[in-house]
């Protein structure tokens, strides 16, 4: 019993089994913490649907974020790359999401706003079509693997990039009113999942993005957590000095 235990051939079922099971939990645990990302802007829209604005709110987190969502689910596909159902599932279902927000940001923005979201919608979609179409006519397996999984990586980025805008306002502002907290919460612990998921599953294009997508994360929870802490500190202070 002792030898098959030191087999070589042994360890390294083992060791395959554990990993097999690692990337089921983290599939599972990518799939919810998406769904938490993809679920955290309703509060944000119950806001611009009650005050029938969008004040502040920029949309172009959610146009990054459908355009990701589009690349990285057509790279997931067996026609792109194998071994890739999470990314299938969790961005089938973020594509939804993110186009019900986008409709209803049209809907209640201004209408020069309206115009410019309307046409970045178009664009992205018009975008994907060439993408999918496009990488279909390379005949290289490898080739369009690495062409399409180049996309996802810039898309990743571009996405995990756009709440700079927000990050800026809250800095100037030295307001955390317009960087929803679940949002930002959500971005990192899916982001960090998915680095786990991409290391574990060999795949820098996967977990390189992420990687940039988990330190911005922890840089908007530091902003959240630094700022919304001032702004309770300035609302417990006294309007008016005492001078007894």
């Amino acid at each position: 019993m002792s030898d098959s235990i030191h087999n070589p051939v042994w360890t390294g079922c083992k060791d395959a089994a554990g990993i097999a099971a690692l990337l089921y939990y983290l599939i599972a645990a990518g799939n919810i913490f998406a769904f938490g990302l993809f679920v955290s802007p309703i509060p944000t829209f119950r806001r611009i649907i009650r005050n029938r604005s969008t004040e502040q709110f920029s949309g172009l987190p959610y146009i990054y974020a459908l355009m990701n969502c589009l690349i990285c689910m057509w790279y997931g596909t067996p026609l792109v790359s194998a071994d890739n159902l999470l990314l299938v599932t969790v961005n089938s279902f973020g594509a939804v999401f993110q186009l019900a927000y986008i409709i209803l940001f049209i809907i209640y923005a201004e209408r020069r706003l309206k115009v410019r979201t309307l046409a970045s919608l178009l664009v992205v979609l018009g975008l994907f079509a060439i993408i999918a179409v496009g990488s279909l006519q390379i005949t290289d397996r490898m080739i369009r693997w690495l062409s399409v999984g180049s996309l996802t990586v810039v898309s990743l980025i571009s996405m995990f990039a756009s709440p700079l805008f927000i990050i800026n306002l809250v800095i100037r502002t030295k307001s955390v009113e317009f960087m929803p907290f679940y949002l930002s919460l959500s971005t990192f612990l899916m982001s960090s999942s998915f680095v786990l998921y991409g290391l574990l599953n060999f795949d820098a294009f996967v977990y390189v993005p992420n990687g940039i997508g988990t330190i911005l994360g922890i840089i908007q929870l530091a902003l959240y957590v630094h700022y919304k802490k001032k702004s309770t500190q300035d609302s417990i202070e006294p309007l008016i000095a005492s001078h007894a």
